[in-house]
């Protein structure tokens, strides 16, 4: 068994979940960079001894650079930004560019370091969509490094990785590439992965007045006194319009799945996100529970999300503000699949495999403990905001009735307001726009449809807005005290909920819809009527 301990360099280091998995293992962390100010300070406060540069790694772009910057390391590790890759930038489709050459400055390090032959292993980290994007090997020419076509460096391995089969209670999946041995899969079986109520559970509910004396690591194990726990004890509960359009966004989508509102505890949390946020369909939410009786919902505390994250409960943040800590979170590798892989490496090599021990606790200059968090109000959206947004709950068999402003033409101060029938999703979904006229023949013969018209036209008997002044009333996100397009649709389901009990599955033949679909849910046509009803009262 070697005692030697194997050097690492941590590039893109952040908060340091590379570093802490390695260094929880026994390997000696002596190089970091990152270009972010506070990631710098969270990797000094945790890891001390380790040389941490804030630099721009685009500017390591000669052989000289690299050698006068970079020490010689036994393993490389790095996790590129993930923003251009993530399948939630832009659906997906955001530019590549910079990401690409981010990953590019940093394998030319590699490569530099592997001609040398100082680097025996290698790691890089990202989102799985990022795996489409590198290739199986790079010339010098191509990391713009002397050496034309020759073959620079070659990628032997790569998968993708769950985080939750290492033992982090989050199914966080990564792209993994480089040159490495697998890593041992110590939660394979989903029976024995961490939860998200295994972690509420160990730190209990920072909404209690009083709390345990000790609190356990969900992760680790160890014990620490509360009062040395920091990041958890406050008040994260958010504003209703928050959480409700949340809710909305997870329950009722366009055209992406149901996810669970509120949090369903018994599994590992989602995918940490690097932005804070109660209003998105991204969003962790949990009931927020005072006195043992829930009074609304809260977001996961700081030191919630670093458990999901796998860091250890001593673990500091350094950053001035929640904002900041979750971003420096949000943007880490786990720990824990960081040990596993730092933990195959050791074995292959036959170092000895260091037990877990916790870090010496140096608080953060900043501790959320105790904050008081102002309720937030609706800001006003941008003058040009898209409205395109489905009857709420009135999706059925694929078919959704939409309000929309999207064919607007903002520049020249034209508003167009529009009711469309959706069908599927995706780059096959079909839209038709349905005609009033030939619907209310249509819906003639329906038994309910007299009374629902009737009720209808005296809910929106005093709606007497223009394009442009509805399109002000969503500017001012609910601070108009006119009828706004998400009330109009909100209106529109309780008269369709109060007239129409029980008949999602009525359908009527289709012969008036260019979608082909031999019928269409009543519900649909009745939506769409309504839709297109309200529309026809908008003013030009």
């Amino acid at each position: 068994m070697v005692s030697k301990k194997l050097t690492v360099a941590d590039f893109f280091c952040g908060a340091g979940g590379f570093s802490e998995g390695f260094r929880q293992k026994g390997f000696d962390v002596v190089f970091s960079l990152d270009n972010w100010a506070p990631a710098k300070k969270t990797h000094d406060l945790n890891h001390p001894d380790c040389q941490c540069e804030l630099m721009d790694i685009l500017e390591l772009d000669t052989i000289e650079k690299i050698e006068n910057i970079v020490p010689d390391t036994d393993i490389i590790v790095g996790s590129p930004p993930c923003v251009s890759f993530s399948g939630s930038n832009k659906a997906g489709k955001a530019d590549k560019s910079l990401g690409i050459r981010l990953i590019k400055a940093y394998l030319r390090i590699i490569a530099v370091k592997l001609k040398k032959g100082t680097c025996k292993y290698w790691i890089l980290e990202n989102v799985p969509n990022s795996g489409k994007y590198i290739q199986d090997s790079y010339t010098w020419e191509e990391l713009g490094l002397p050496g034309g076509k020759k073959i620079a460096i070659e990628i032997p391995v790569k998968g993708i990785l769950n985080a939750a089969e290492y033992g982090a209670p989050q199914t966080r999946k990564r792209f993994v590439c480089g040159n490495y041995p697998e890593p041992y899969k110590s939660h394979e079986d989903k029976k024995s992965w961490i939860t998200m109520r295994n972690v509420q559970k160990a730190l209990s509910n920072p909404l209690d007045i009083t709390h345990p004396s000790k609190i356990k690591d969900p992760v680790y194990g160890f014990e620490l006194d509360s009062k040395n726990l920091t990041d958890h004890f406050y008040d994260t509960s958010v504003a209703d319009y928050e959480w409700m359009r949340s809710k909305r966004l997870k329950e009722d989508h366009g055209f992406m799945g149901k996810m669970s509102f509120p949090e369903y505890l018994d599994r590992p949390s989602r995918t940490v996100m690097a932005t804070m946020s109660a209003s998105t369909r991204e969003s962790i939410i949990f009931e927020a529970i005072k006195s043992n009786k829930q009074t609304g919902y809260r977001l996961p505390t700081i030191r919630e999300i670093a458990c999901f994250m796998s860091f250890p409960i001593t673990y500091q943040f350094e950053g001035a503000n929640e904002n900041t800590k979750y971003k420096l979170i949000g943007n880490a590798v786990c720990c824990k699949l960081s040990s596993a892989l730092a933990e195959a490496i050791a074995k292959a090599e036959r170092t000895k495999i260091q037990e877990y021990i916790p870090q010496k606790i140096i608080k953060s200059s900043f501790d959320l403990t105790g904050i008081k968090r102002s309720p937030k109000v609706p800001k006003p959206r941008a003058k040009d905001a898209r409205f395109a947004i489905p009857i709420p709950y009135l999706k059925i068999k694929s078919f959704r009735v939409e309000l929309s402003n999207t064919d607007s033409e903002f520049s020249k101060g034209k508003y167009v307001w529009k009711s469309k029938v959706h069908y599927g999703s995706g780059k096959s979904a079909k839209v038709a726009i349905l005609d009033l006229k030939k619907l209310d023949k249509v819906l003639f013969s329906n038994k309910n449809f007299s009374t629902f018209k009737k009720d209808l036209e005296n809910s929106f008997k005093d709606f007497k807005l223009s394009a442009r002044e509805l399109q002000e009333s969503y500017v001012l996100n609910g601070k108009s005290k006119v009828v706004s397009p998400d009330k109009a649709l909100e209106l529109i389901r309780k008269l369709i909920t109060k007239h129409y009990t029980n008949q999602e599955a009525v359908s009527i033949e289709n012969k008036f819809i260019e979608i082909e679909r031999a019928e269409i849910p009543l519900l649909t046509i009745i939506g769409a009527y309504a839709c297109g009803y309200f529309v026809s009262l908008i003013k030009n």
